[in-house]
């Protein structure tokens, strides 16, 4: 049981920043809400998440230095020297162009991890992006506001 929590808690937190990268709603827009359930927090966990983004020209960038540098290469020598030439200029470029390209670009998101029982005494988890002018803490009364493209949002109720 414990093993299948774990597993669908990774799922989730892997999920979650890709679904709430398309923000559930908009300035000056009206969304379609299904329910809005009321609640406290009994526990508030600030969590990190580090994604990386690798640079997609990486590998055209090493193949277009192998290229030149290979052509560079062929200039010099004849026959099997023109061969290692053009072998050695290839790779001298190749690794060239590796050492001028980023390698990749960290991203870290900010999450927040919320326990909440609601009136009904229902116990929910809901994982969502930090916001530093909605900081939460034990005891709060809240609002779960399901929202009908299927995401969940938890705001404080005033």
């Amino acid at each position: 049981m414990s093993r299948a929590l774990t597993i669908t808690f990774s799922f989730l937190i892997c999920l979650i920043p890709t679904l709430l990268a398309a923000h559930p709603y908009e300035r000056n827009k009206a969304v379609p809400v299904e329910k809005v359930l009321f609640g406290s927090i009994n526990s508030v966990k600030h969590l990190t998440e580090q994604e990386i983004r690798y640079d997609k020209d990486n590998g055209w960038h090493r193949f277009g230095g192998a290229l030149i540098g290979g052509a560079i290469g062929n200039q010099f020598g004849d026959g099997s020297g023109q061969v290692a030439a053009t072998i050695l200029g290839a790779m001298i470029g190749s690794n060239m162009s590796k050492s001028h390209t980023r390698s990749g670009q960290i991203i870290q998101h900010q999450l927040v991890e919320l326990l909440i029982t609601t009136e009904q005494d229902e116990q929910f988890m809901v994982l969502q992006d930090y916001d530093n002018r909605m900081v939460f803490k034990n005891g709060d009364k809240v609002r779960l506001v399901y929202l009908t493209n299927g995401l969940v949002r938890v705001d404080i109720a005033y």
